[in-house]
């Protein structure tokens, strides 16, 4: 482990060098051949000392732990996810490595979609920087730490996140440890209540309840929708799509049709937009740098307070659009089977000031919506 490490910093502090040497090409020409002496003797550094370290590394060949090893790290990993308390592991960055079965029941997002994304996505806005800042500092060997944060999803609910520096083995770099708890007698923890006391005492949250029973509802709303839906005119699924996710999901729903060649197909806003509405049909999808980049990526974007007020181009006006309809939180997702990766169209969700902001659990149903929206579109008559 201490080879690679080795390997990793001299290969790191190499690249950081190149990129240098390549933005010195624009130095006067008699200053040239002092570039060129700095860029020989890093090809000199890379044959000499960055090959040996590598094949040193590779002539090690891979250890095979002993089975009882094999073992107790299967035991560990059944452990961490059944630990009843709810623990994550995440980088420097607060990016998720893994995540336990208690975690995705307080946070509502599947282990799975959490893997690879920030941690502070599922925080209240204003928690985000001293969470970063505090995971920072834990990772740089600055001690373990603790604080009190909000969950996005519900922002009255306080969560105590405890955050403690670990070097498991198969890991390159120190990892951050976060365990979390309810922090309040209102999440479901008397006060007072020691770590361990707090599992027994878990009260029902009614209020996640009643968040999933409504996600619940609105599936089976868009079920019923796309299964009556007429064949082959996926203008018409498009359009009962949106009025399904408009009022009781979403504040504005717009709906574009194609990839290359975008063309909006409906736009339903709120009750006092009709002018802002009328302004949306007519604009050119081609003007929405959001709407291209799902169409063109294929992949969804969910943005709470976006910072960019162009993002999804100008009204009639020359106003921005969504400084123009107050967005608070946006999604816009890509309509793919996920069969060839093939974009049949583009949804895009507007929540206004009025409405709290959509959540992680809430772009996940969207994403699994959207899914079951380009089958219907794809259907034959």
């Amino acid at each position: 482990m201490a080879q690679t490490d080795e390997f990793g910093e001299e290969l790191a502090d190499f690249v950081h060098r190149i990129a240098e040497l390549k933005n010195a090409r624009a130095v006067p020409e008699g200053d040239l051949p002092a570039v060129l002496d700095a860029a020989l003797f890093e090809l000199d550094h890379a044959a000499g000392r960055l090959w040996p370290l590598y094949e040193r590394l590779v002539s090690g060949g891979v250890s095979t732990a002993p089975t009882g090893d094999r073992l107790e790290q299967q035991l560990l990993r059944v452990m961490f996810q059944r630990f009843p308390l709810a623990v994550a592991l995440v980088d420097r960055e607060t990016v998720v490595r893994r995540m336990n079965f208690a975690a995705t029941g307080l946070t509502g997002v599947r282990a799975g979609y959490a893997t690879g994304r920030a941690l502070t996505g599922l925080l209240a806005h204003a928690d985000r920087a001293a969470f970063r800042s505090q995971v920072a500092a834990v990772a740089r060997g600055e001690g373990d730490r603790s604080l009190v944060v909000r969950q996005q999803q519900d922002p009255e609910a306080r969560v105590r996140a405890t955050l403690t520096a670990l070097r498991p083995t198969n890991e390159p770099r120190i990892v951050v440890l976060v365990v979390l708890q309810p922090a309040d007698a209102r999440s479901g923890v008397l006060r007072g209540a020691t770590a361990a006391d707090a599992v027994g005492q878990v009260l029902p949250d009614l209020s996640e309840a009643t968040r999933h029973a409504a996600l619940t509802d609105l599936l089976d709303g868009m079920t019923s929708a796309l299964l009556t839906a007429p064949a082959g005119d996926p203008d018409a699924v498009l359009e009962r799509a949106a009025r399904v996710l408009h009022g009781r999901f979403a504040d504005w729903v717009i709906a574009e049709a194609g990839a290359a060649h975008l063309r909006r197909v409906t736009v339903l806003g709120a009750p006092d937009g009709d002018a802002l509405a009328g302004s949306l049909v007519k604009q050119d999808p081609a003007g929405c740098p959001l709407v291209l980049e799902a169409a063109r990526g294929g992949s969804m974007a969910l943005k709470v307070r976006p910072e960019d007020p162009e993002e999804f181009g100008r009204d009639a006006s020359g106003d921005p659009v969504l400084l123009r309809a107050n967005v608070t939180s946006l999604i816009c997702v890509p309509l793919t089977d996920g069969r060839d990766g093939t974009v049949q169209g583009v949804i895009t969700l507007f929540r206004t000031a009025a409405r709290p902001v959509f959540s992680l659990a809430e772009a996940q149903t969207v994403d699994l919506m959207s899914r079951h929206v380009a089958l219907a579109m794809r259907r034959q008559a």
